[in-house]
């Protein structure tokens, strides 16, 4: 193996449309520290966080942004014991680490699990990051099982979390009926084939719609867009509801309380950046988003593959995501 190889980052916040946005630089190749795994990145996705991080936060003179990765273990730290050189493996990294938009990159054995042998490490490398968030959202934060009863309201259905989030509510909580929202035919058509049962468009009176299919409120409401949405939400949600937010969302959730709403914040990174006690969760949770994709009851959500992995490329989804044209995931793959 070479002691260097490819890495593509930023070294100023510049727009996705600057050519000089996103730069390729050998780097130093390193060692498994002893709960790592040096992983052959074969795949990546873009999420929103990655533009975000791009746009505003500091680059420390080369910061490598990506999370999302499916590859080939090459190398194990002394403490490793969830895998070995040759395994094929997904994960979503973590936000306090060097990204995956590079040839090789070290991760955490307890925040990776093995790739779902019946698909591509393309179609693999859309799933992590949102697949766990999804599932924090619906296990952790809502504590949904499979008895559970009630209305979900999904908001931001179409993006990344919500398509997967869609998935497990219909294979694992029977009794949770799904509205999710879409604002076209085309959006429509791709929540129900994910398993909503209603649909509403959070363009139009959002508050209305919701209150027609479910005149009492909703008792769970997870969002991907909760600026501005605090009085809606506080109208829409029954007494004693419950939110999760994913965005950086609101600083003020007064109007919850007269109805004693909760008001939840889910981040992924939060397991592996704390490095809670539980962080191998992440790895249990992975296993069975791989065991579930295997079985035909959660699918890749890619709508678009961009090849190779190069700074034009990830340009490129950087500029779709930052304008919003993206319904499900923009994966990259193989190597120039």
């Amino acid at each position: 193996m070479s002691t260097t190889h490819t890495a593509i980052g930023y070294t100023h916040n510049l727009p996705a449309t600057d050519p000089e946005s996103l730069v390729a630089r050998d780097v130093e190749t390193p060692q498994p520290g002893p709960q790592d795994l040096l992983v052959d990145v074969r795949a990546v996705s873009v999420n929103p966080v990655d533009r975000k991080l791009r746009a505003g936060a500091p680059t420390d003179d080369f910061r490598v942004l990506g999370f999302d990765a499916a590859g080939t273990v090459r190398a194990v730290g002394d403490e490793v014991n969830l895998f070995a050189p040759g395994d094929d493996v997904f994960y979503a990294g973590t936000i306090d680490r060097p990204g995956t938009n590079q040839r090789f990159h070290l991760v955490d054995e307890r925040i990776v699990g093995p790739k779902p042998a019946s698909t591509s490490y393309a179609d693999a490398a859309s799933l992590p990051l949102t697949a766990i968030t999804a599932w924090e959202t619906l296990f952790d934060r809502f504590r949904l099982g499979e008895s559970s009863t009630g209305t979900l309201l999904v908001v931001g259905a179409t993006g990344g979390v919500g398509s997967i989030l869609l998935q497990l509510a219909e294979a694992l909580l029977p009794g949770v009926r799904v509205i999710a929202t879409a604002s076209d035919d085309e959006r429509r058509a791709w929540v129900r084939d994910l398993g909503a049962e209603d649909t509403v468009n959070h363009h139009g009176d959002l508050a209305a719609e919701v209150l027609d299919l479910a005149p009492g409120g909703v008792d769970w409401l997870f969002t991907a867009h909760s600026e501005g949405q605090i009085e809606t939400y506080a109208t829409i949600v029954r007494p004693f509801g419950e939110i999760v937010a994913i965005d950086d969302g609101p600083r003020d959730v007064e109007p919850l309380k007269p109805r004693s709403i909760t008001w939840h914040w889910e981040l992924m990174f939060t397991r592996p950046t704390q490095q809670t006690p539980d962080m191998v969760e992440q790895h249990r949770m992975l296993t069975e988003i791989s065991r579930l994709t295997d079985a035909g009851k959660v699918r890749p959500t890619t709508t678009d593959r961009l090849s190779p992995i190069s700074p034009e490329t990830l340009c490129e989804a950087h500029e779709r995501i930052e304008n919003n044209r993206t319904v499900g995931k923009i994966v990259l793959h193989d190597w120039a």
